[in-house]
């Protein structure tokens, strides 16, 4: 496994843009999980496969960072996650880093690079933007997530093995 999974946020592990799309506050309904309300109703949450991803690689005590614009923070201190116990964990929780400002995503990885000291080459990046490819420039492995249909497992996997074969390739 990569040393650091990052994700981008908007339709990588969800399907609209949290900036944009919902109106703040974002509040739970009851005990409901993997779902959040904004001030309208919108309903919000993870693709169906993400929550499943997310809390495997947070039990492998894998690196987590997620790249995110300003204002979508809040977004997960109310999106709890089901765990095998009956137990729920904040989604915001599982991420050891959080880069939030907007621009290119170099200057998210260099920062990230130099607040954890993992090499770029040990780091798979998932996001639905093409243009941000540029993070291989840094030797970060690139994963485009499909228009649509945000991060699944198989698109998990396919990605981690990639990075194994340039990883060996290198």
């Amino acid at each position: 496994m990569p040393l650091l999974v990052a994700f981008d946020l908007d339709f990588t592990l969800w399907d609209l843009w949290v900036d944009t799309h919902v109106t703040p506050p974002l509040k739970r309904k009851g005990q409901e999980l993997n779902k959040i309300y904004d001030k309208r109703g919108q309903e919000m949450g993870f693709y169906p496969e993400v929550p499943k991803i997310l809390m495997d690689l947070h039990s492998a005590r894998q690196a987590l960072t997620e790249l995110l614009l300003p204002g979508t923070l809040n977004s997960h201190r109310d999106n709890p996650l089901k765990m095998d116990a009956p137990q729920t964990v904040s989604s915001i929780d599982l991420f050891q880093t959080l880069e939030i400002y907007p621009g290119s995503k170099l200057a998210h990885f260099k920062e990230i690079h130099r607040k954890t000291g993992i090499p770029y080459r040990e780091m798979v990046f998932f996001d639905d933007e093409p243009r941000n490819r540029e993070v291989t420039k840094l030797g970060v492995h690139f994963v485009l997530v499909p228009e649509g249909d945000g991060v699944t497992q198989r698109l998990f996997d396919n990605g981690v093995e990639a990075w194994r074969k340039t990883l060996a390739s290198s």
